[in-house]
């Protein structure tokens, strides 16, 4: 066999033949393996890490990220929540009041913080009605009644990736407050990534739970007012 470089005592590897200069001339057999090589880089996908709730935790202890910090875990990703402007406080606080109003011990109004929903999530819903405070724990689906998620700008992330991860866990009822379009859908029936009846609410309905007896209010207490006061 002849060598790349005419001497047979420095043999080169056929490999390493896709160094030779520019201007040289490359032979069919070099070309088909760069052509070859090309393919598998296009073919390998890039592998993501996916972080454990156990793990997250532990990033925290370690002081990677704050109590303060605006993160939840999706999908084993740790995600940045957006900044809350007037009008997604504004909702939050006036939702926070209409669902513990006909509470009283039936069940617990969380608001803002986070469930455990699978190895690999541990959201956090605007708000979150518990059928209890579980103890040395964050609450899990089973505890769970319903969830609120609240969307100004995040419509899109929270329908299509919050509500599916709610729904997947289990989860019976998920409310979607879409601020732009003064809109509260409630999300009943989970199945696999999925909730199979959606009722839609406007300005001038009454507002009421698929699975919560007596929870009900009219729509335009929860929307905020077009601009603010003052």
């Amino acid at each position: 066999m002849s060598s790349c470089g005419g001497r047979e005592e420095n043999r080169t590897p056929c490999c390493l033949i896709l160094s030779v200069p520019y201007n040289t001339v490359q032979s069919p057999v070099v070309q088909e393996v760069a052509y070859a090589m090309d393919k598998v880089e296009q073919q390998v996908a890039v592998r993501k890490y996916r972080f454990t709730v156990e793990e997250y935790h532990k990033m925290g202890e370690a002081g990677i990220f704050s109590e303060d910090d605006r993160v939840e875990l999706i999908d084993g990703e740790v995600v940045n929540m957006t900044p809350i402007g007037w009008r997604h406080a504004w909702c939050v606080n006036t939702l926070n009041m209409l669902l513990a109003r006909p509470a009283q011990s039936r069940y617990v109004v969380s608001v803002q913080n986070p469930l455990i929903i699978s190895e690999h999530g541990e959201p956090q819903p605007d708000l979150a009605l518990l059928r209890n405070l579980p103890a040395g724990r964050p609450p899990a689906p089973g505890d769970v009644l319903l969830v609120v998620e609240v969307s100004d700008t995040t419509l899109t992330y929270d329908k299509d990736v919050k509500l599916s991860r709610y729904a997947e866990a289990g989860i019976a009822e998920a409310w979607l407050v879409d601020l732009n379009s003064e809109t509260i859908e409630v999300h009943s029936g989970p199945g696999p990534g999925v909730y199979r009846k959606t009722t839609r609410f406007g300005r001038g309905d009454r507002v009421e739970s698929a699975t919560v007896p007596d929870l009900a209010f009219d729509a335009d207490e929860a929307l905020p007012p077009t601009e603010p006061e003052g």
